[in-house]
């Protein structure tokens, strides 16, 4: 049997619109990770909004947060661990022109913290805790954070998106997260989940052709062209479809990832 790496991203893809993986896709990916085959995480998200998720399936591999920013093993020292920061100094630049941009919040992440510009438009769940403190506030952002987090409304995103990237063009890549709310993630230039997925398949001596990976939205675009079987999921862009070698016949809401996971390695 050949080895496969299998890059699973999580928003869209792994988890479904209630943001659970289901007992079936869970039960899947243990099956295939019995069989000898390697599941890793490739995420948009923070590492501590995704470290539940690795626990859950019992992960021992390396994963990939920030959408490739950092990939490490967690809570155990590995000699491939990279993480690529911004200069914090882009952080206060943005937040400068928060109302000029019509932002909603500013928040600089890190890998274990984050630091919002306001208490007003904290949400919970955009950083995986029910609490915020004084510490949390952007004036205590003391190091280079390893990504930026803005919500506006999706009228503005594309502008936004656009001025940003403009401005700060040799520095910055802006992403779109998945789902209801307009979040874009700014991270260092060429920072991307393909990138990161690279040095696991290298660590474990994996061939780009052995890696088959799961992605819904444009930031899984290069991982997808990177992986030797690229999926997209049903409910994925039409841009990722473009470029995948193929789409699973059911969305996250119906384990489309279990689905086709479970015939493609005859689990």
């Amino acid at each position: 049997m050949t080895k496969k790496l299998i890059a699973i991203d999580l928003d869209g893809t792994t988890l479904n619109s209630q943001s659970l993986i289901s007992t079936r896709t869970a039960d899947v990916l243990n099956r295939a990770t019995a069989a000898g085959h390697y599941v890793s995480i490739a995420t948009g998200r923070p590492f501590r909004m995704s470290d539940h998720f690795y626990r859950q399936l019992k992960l021992e591999t390396p994963m990939v947060t920030f959408n490739g920013g950092l990939v490490h093993k967690p809570r155990q020292t590995w000699e491939y661990e990279r993480e690529i920061s911004l200069d914090k100094e882009i952080a206060f630049e943005i937040l400068a022109q928060k109302e000029k941009l019509n932002l909603d919040f500013v928040a600089a992440e890190n890998r274990e913290t984050f630091y919002i510009d306001t208490f007003d438009q904290f949400e919970g769940m955009f950083f995986a805790t029910d609490t915020v403190s004084e510490a949390n506030l952007f004036h205590n952002l003391k190091s280079n954070p390893t990504s930026l987090l803005i919500k506006t409304k999706h009228e503005f995103a594309a502008d936004v998106s656009h001025s940003l990237q403009t401005q700060f063009n040799n520095e910055i890549d802006v992403r779109t997260w998945g789902g209801p709310n307009a979040i874009l993630e700014i991270v260092p230039k060429g920072v991307q989940k393909a990138m990161a997925v690279s040095v696991i398949a290298d660590s474990l001596k994996i061939k780009p052709k052995d890696i088959i990976a799961f992605g819904d939205e444009h930031n899984d675009l290069e991982l997808l062209e990177y992986a030797g079987w690229g999926v997209a999921m049903k409910n994925g862009t039409d841009q990722l479809k473009g470029v995948a070698n193929d789409v699973t016949t059911k969305n996250n809401n119906e384990d489309g990832l279990a689905d086709y996971l479970e015939k493609y390695l005859s689990l």
